[in-house]
């Protein structure tokens, strides 16, 4: 009876597709021929409100305190890069033109929610409460580190915002964030979520694939923060992708997705906080493009005038700055928040601390090097050396005794 019910049905029931309309028609679906996804901004490049009736639902004070952050992170990025090419650094990776993503996403995180971060996101850990100093006490990887000097710079981890260990390999952390999604569901109901921050070119990973996927399926409260920021290291998105970005991959999986004005403040933090609602309360995966440019080279291991003109990152600095876009907002004489004089008080005093706080990163011993063998395998509750550690550690011993000269064990602590 069912069976026959369901076969004289105008949509199809089998059990992969029961909400697919029958037709007689053969006919493919051909993307080229679908609606480009559209991308919400709320303020133009000029700083002018797309919408004049539309409601912010941000403070003014709100508004002039993520400015301060983004102005922190780009002189923090202009300092440190300087520093690495002064041999003062061995590596460091800057945000420039991607100031507004990372900081207007992390401001609207709560308390237990969880941050699987990649490597452009020290904006977002501005605004979660990690110091100036935090940052550089982990770009020295000295004894004041939270992860105890192990990880190369720019790699955070800091339990006090929950933020997990930063790795270099693309994607690994979308599984990570997800299975942590899952755990919050179970343990704090509708009280919190993750986020997951991700480039275009690691959404090329399978572990981008598997993580939506089981998201959507478990109904995991999870944001997927995909920075579309025109390159994934030398690759340029037209050869990253065929299709509409990255956005139109999150129907695919049943994921409720947006695509953002990434260069927008505004537009990136009313997103990201209604999408942080939505994962909340409805216990479902959302995904945000948001779209950027990347002004910086990748790293201070790159050099972009390899493969993109100077002339394109001049004009998207001069034409389209996250920093200048906000400012001119501010400044407007009818919303009147900012000011010449503000800003230039601000941005002395912030390379002022800033260059304070490297010169005390700078000057902290680093961990005792005994710390190479703490944490990794333990015997007897954790109490004792495994026979192979103990083994490595006796005969670092006799090296640094041997030569301690060349090793400058008084830069170590202990």
């Amino acid at each position: 009876m069912n069976v026959l019910i369901r076969l004289t049905k105008s949509t199809l029931a089998y059990p992969g597709a029961e909400k697919s309309l029958i037709t007689p028609q053969l006919v493919f679906n051909d993307p080229t021929t679908l609606p480009v996804i559209s991308t919400f901004r709320i303020l133009s490049p000029t700083g002018a409100l797309v919408d004049n009736n539309h409601s912010l639902t941000i403070t003014s004070e709100k508004i002039v305190d993520l400015y301060k952050h983004m102005v922190t992170l780009h002189t923090l990025d202009t300092i440190m890069y300087d520093a690495q090419r002064q041999g003062r650094l061995s590596f460091y990776m800057t945000s420039s033109g991607e100031e507004a993503v990372s900081v207007a996403s992390g401001a609207i995180l709560e308390k237990h929610d969880q941050i699987f971060a990649q490597y452009r996101e020290q904006g977002a850990f501005l605004a979660r409460g990690l110091s100036v100093q935090d940052i550089m006490n982990q770009l020295y990887a000295n004894s004041n580190d939270h992860g105890k000097g192990r990880n190369m710079p720019i790699h955070h981890v800091n339990k006090a915002i929950n933020l997990h260990p930063i790795s270099s390999p693309l994607a690994t952390q979308i599984p990570h964030a997800v299975g942590a999604a899952y755990a919050l569901k179970l343990t704090k109901p509708n009280q919190a979520c993750s986020i997951c921050y991700v480039g275009e070119g690691a959404c090329s990973e399978g572990d981008f694939h598997a993580g939506l996927n089981i998201a959507a399926t478990r109904e995991c409260p999870v944001i997927f923060f995909v920075r579309n920021n025109g390159y994934a290291i030398s690759t340029a998105s037209k050869e990253q992708y065929k299709g509409d970005g990255i956005a139109s991959r999150g129907p695919g999986y049943g994921i409720v997705t947006i695509r953002i004005d990434g260069n927008d403040l505004l537009a990136v933090y009313e997103a990201t906080k209604a999408a942080r609602d939505l994962a909340v309360k409805e216990n479902r995966p959302v995904l945000i493009e948001a779209m950027t440019y990347r002004r910086s080279h990748h790293s201070t291991s790159d050099d972009s005038f390899a493969y993109r003109s100077k002339h394109e990152v001049d004009a998207w600095k001069r034409h389209d700055n996250p920093i200048s876009r906000i400012r001119k907002y501010m400044q407007r004489p009818d919303i009147n928040i900012w000011s010449d004089e503000l800003e230039e008080k601000f941005r002395k005093a912030t390379k002022k601390d800033i260059l304070k706080c490297l010169q005390i990163a700078e000057r902290t011993k680093k961990p005792p090097l005994s710390e190479i063998f703490t944490d990794v395998y333990f015997d007897n509750g954790g109490k004792e050396l495994q026979p192979h550690l103990k083994e490595q550690k006796e005969e670092l011993d006799e090296i640094l005794a041997q030569y301690r000269s060349w090793y400058h064990l008084e830069d170590y602590k202990a």
